[in-house]
């Protein structure tokens, strides 16, 4: 059995290939101003895959702009509700929804359509192929209006210049279209497939109108050209400027494939995430509140994943999904975590808390990277250290990750370990064992936020990574959990 937590998993059909991953950290977003001013123009459809990281502020998607009293808005508000409006000097459009979008491991599709040219114009909105119907406010447009999102005006993706650029996308976006003078629905951008999920389609066939593009992110440049990554390939050349975003921005964490990363939702809370939650950030010296677990659970495959240390002293290891991650740290508790400390390996068996496993187990520096390789089908844990197998359990053997059922120097103090224990269900730990300052980490789960030296995939062909996966061990990922399951 393979469990996803809160996860979607599109398997099959098209695939996307590529996203970009949006840091409010680091002001992130991509900028154009529209070349044609289509402001008799009363339709236009929006279709685009969101992965949010981060609840409970402000989080703009798109905005259409010339000052504060002319803005088209598409954001999530605050309250982690999703809102539409468009403002000229008074409200012509608003719509927000009733429902809140708090799914940190999920991706969403969005589709807003609007005719205004009929004679009672309604704006579509659909969520993963179904249209959302309960609004706290739900006002639209008149006939014929002219719209934001059809002037020749400023557009940001994942910022709101309105407010001195604020409301910066904390996330992941892939397939952005948009569509000017058409107003196509849900079944233009997706399907539902036979076992009723919600994937995409192509979308190369639609007629984009003048201002309309669609972004895949396939490159990695930083100019605003064909080569950028805000390269417009529906034909139009409507290329988008960067702003803030690097080549690593650019993932293979997509609507089509969903990699792990550090849930937000449980973890410790003094603990920062950035970097679509990749990276790591104690707050204080109070260390039993800082950790995490990501967004997948899993009970069966070999799984491989790293750490790479930037100051103090994060850890790396394995904790089960059954218990309160706080409970699963403390002394005596049965079986629910492994962890490898710099210079220490700490772990869990049914007598208690077992401290110091491996007395020699190597230090880690800051830059270093530390691995950790999770059997589930033999029930063992190992971890390497800049791509060393560290000592195992015993502190004599060196562990062997394809040792399988013998499990020659796994970590973990006892066999079985794994699957013994709490149904087998496991997830990635995240964990600082700083007593004062804090520790910052950058865990990769396939999909690094820093350049890598090497760049390595698992045996799928999936995730990149510094050092290569051992045989048999794959990525956090979907499309690899589909297999494994």
């Amino acid at each position: 059995m393979v469990t996803v937590l809160g996860a979607n998993s599109v398997t099959g059909g098209y695939d996307v290939e590529n996203s970009l991953r949006f840091n409010s950290g680091s002001s992130d977003y991509l900028l154009r101003t529209h070349g044609t001013n289509n402001t008799a123009v009363a339709k236009f459809a929006f279709s685009f895959w969101i992965k949010r990281s981060k609840i409970g502020t402000e989080q703009v998607v798109l905005t259409a702009y010339t000052d504060g009293d002319n803005i088209g808005l598409i954001r999530f508000n605050a309250t982690d509700v999703l809102e539409i409006y468009d403002y000229q000097d008074a409200y012509k459009l608003r719509k927000v929804t009733n429902r809140v979008f708090r799914d940190t491991s999920a991706w969403y599709h969005i589709v807003i359509s609007s005719d205004a040219t009929v004679g009672t114009p309604v704006l579509g909105l659909y969520i993963n192929g179904v249209q959302e119907t309960s609004f706290s406010t739900n006002t639209d447009y008149d006939q014929n209006d002219a719209n934001m999102f059809n002037k020749n005006v400023l557009n940001w993706i994942a910022a709101n210049p309105y407010n001195s650029g604020s409301g910066y996308t904390n996330g992941y976006i892939s397939e952005f279209c948009f569509i000017d003078g058409t107003a196509n629905d849900e079944e233009d951008f997706g399907e539902f497939d036979d076992s009723g999920i919600w994937k995409p389609i192509k979308v190369s066939g639609l007629t984009f109108g003048d201002n309309g593009y669609y972004l895949e992110f396939k490159q990695a440049g930083t100019s605003q050209n064909a080569s950028g990554m805000g390269a417009d390939t529906s034909g139009n050349t409507d290329h988008w400027a960067v702003a803030s975003l690097t080549a690593v921005d650019q993932t293979t964490d997509t609507c089509t494939n969903n990699f792990a990363t550090v849930n937000p939702l449980d973890s410790g809370f003094k603990v920062n995430l950035s970097e679509g939650n990749l990276k790591f950030v104690g707050e204080t010296a109070d260390f039993i509140q800082q950790w995490g677990r990501t967004t997948f659970g899993v009970s069966r495959g070999k799984w491989y994943w790293e750490m790479t240390k930037i100051a103090n002293n994060p850890c790396i290891g394995i904790v089960t999904m059954q218990s309160p991650i706080n409970l699963a740290l403390e002394n005596n508790a049965a079986a629910r975590c492994v962890i490898y400390c710099s210079g220490q390996l700490d772990g869990q068996d049914n007598s208690g808390r077992v401290n110091g496993i491996a007395t020699s187990i190597a230090d880690y520096a800051d830059d270093d990277i530390v691995s950790c390789m999770m059997d589930l089908d033999n029930g063992f844990v190992y971890f390497a250290k800049n791509g060393t197998i560290q000592i195992g359990a015993d502190d004599s053997t060196t562990g062997n990750p394809a040792s399988g059922s013998s499990g020659t120097g796994a970590a973990n103090p006892t066999s079985q370990l794994l699957t013994n224990q709490h149904d087998g269900v496991w997830s990635p730990l995240i964990f600082d064992n700083s007593s004062n300052p804090a520790a910052t980490a950058i865990y990769n789960f396939g999909n690094p936020t820093v350049a890598l030296s090497s760049g390595v995939a698992d045996g799928n062909g999936f995730g990149n990574f510094e050092y290569a996966p051992p045989s048999g061990y794959l990525a956090l990922c979907t499309k690899n959990l589909a297999e494994t399951g």
